[in-house]
Order: structure tokens, then C-alpha cells, then sequence
């Protein structure tokens, strides 16, 4: 007996599948290598990115959107959400810290949170050139460079946490990335996911500047026309 979606899904769908694949390996791997779930976190980013280009140029189903969400969860909700707590808990399962009981709070947060922004995103702002609130996507790939880039301080990742989690339901408008410049932050990611040591870890700090200056300026500063946009 075959699965009933064969032939029913894309190349893109396919891709997106794979996103969520390695979200449930990030967290499954954050217990003991954190500097390897966040590398997979990006490389989950960059799939995510991937499939939209494939949708464009090769076309897409009509389940793409609702399987984007749901690796979404996985990549950018679940996986990150791990990876914080592991590094609150110093990579050993416990809550007799405040700070890991601190973190198993604001990392459930931030899970449910994700899974609202989520939600509203594909209800009201799938294809839009703007969305509301700051991009599960974004969250994940900042919490993952800062590991990366070198941060130590386990209260650092859980004050970004619980930061996130306010600002991805939060009323602020983000414009979406130009394609020239989702190239470039893929790029970036691609970089640091094959070199994140590399000249005294320049490429996650790099990129962290880049995820950083986008969260902070876009909705204020970042103009767009209304050509050469990014679905």
C-alpha cells in the first residue's frame, strides 16, 4: 500500500520536509553538542529559504504553505527552544538550577509563542510583502549565531528567549527580505554552518550583526518598492 501524498508533493515540499528533519536532529543533538544543533538550526534556515526559491521557479502544491509551517515548529520553534535550555543547564538534564527551571519556562514560552506567530502568519500574512511580528525564522538564527559568535552566559540566551517570545506575537510590521539580500543572509549562514571557527568565528559575528541590525532597523528603516520583492 503507497502513502496517499505520492505524487502529490513538490520539490519544494520535499525540501521542506528535509527542514523539519533537521530541526528534530538540532534538538536531539543539543543534550550533547550545542555548537552543532545550532549549526543545524541555520542549516534548517536555509532550507527554509530554499524551498521558497524552488516554489518560485519550479511551482508549488497547494499543502506547501501548511508543511512550511509546520517544519517551522520543529526548526525555528522546538530546536532552539532545546538548544537554550541546554546551554542554561550546562548540558546536563536537571532543575535543581533556577536558571534551567528559568529556561524550561521561557523555552515553553517560546514554543507556543512560535506555534501562534506561526499560525497568524499563515492565516493572514502568507505571500503579503510584510508580516507582524518578528519571524520565527530570525529568532532562531539570532539565538543560534550568539552561540556561535561566542557568547557564553547562559542568562544571555534565556533574556533573548523570553525576548522573542514576546517579540514574534508582538504589533510590529517586518518587511520581507529583498532577494538580494536573502541571498546575502544565506550566504552568510552557509558560511557559518561550514566554518564557524574560522578567522576567530568572523562569519557567525558577521552574520550576527547582519540578523541584529534587521531586527532592530527593518521596521523603521528598512524601505521597500514595490518590485523585486520576496514571496
Amino acid at each position: 500500500m503507497q502513502p496517499r501524498f505520492l505524487g502529490q508533493l513538490g520539490l519544494a515540499d520535499v525540501v521542506t520536509v528535509a527542514n523539519a528533519a533537521l530541526g528534530f536532529i538540532a534538538a536531539a543533538v543539543a543534550v550533547f553538542d550545542t555548537e552543532l544543533a545550532a549549526r543545524l538550526i541555520l542549516l534548517a534556515a536555509i532550507a527554509d529559504g530554499l524551498d521558497g526559491v524552488i516554489a518560485r521557479f519550479r511551482g508549488g502544491t497547494p499543502v506547501g504553505p501548511i508543511l512550511d509551517s509546520l517544519a517551522d515548529v520543529a526548526s525555528f520553534g522546538v530546536a532552539p527552544a532545546v538548544l537554550v535550555y541546554a546551554l542554561a543547564s550546562g548540558g546536563e538534564v536537571t532543575l535543581d538550577e533556577p536558571l534551567a527551571v528559568a529556561a524550561v519556562v521561557v523555552a515553553a514560552l517560546y514554543v507556543a509563542m512560535a506555534v501562534v506567530r506561526l499560525g497568524f502568519y499563515l492565516l493572514e500574512d502568507d505571500g503579503a510583502p510584510e508580516t507582524v511580528g518578528v519571524q520565527t525564522t530570525l529568532a532562531a538564527t539570532v539565538l543560534s549565531v550568539l552561540h556561535l559568535a561566542g557568547v557564553t552566559d547562559p542568562a544571555v540566551f534565556v533574556a533573548a528567549t523570553a525576548a522573542f517570545a514576546y517579540l514574534m506575537v508582538a504589533s510590529i510590521t517586518y518587511p520581507e527580505l529583498y532577494a538580494r539580500d536573502a541571498l546575502i543572509l544565506g550566504g552568510l549562514q552557509a558560511c557559518v554552518v561550514l566554518f564557524p571557527t574560522a578567522f576567530g568565528r568572523a562569519f557567525p559575528r558577521v552574520l550576527l550583526v547582519f540578523a541584529l541590525g534587521y531586527l532592530l532597523l527593518a521596521p523603521v528603516a528598512y524601505w521597500r518598492s514595490t518590485e523585486g520583492k520576496r514571496s
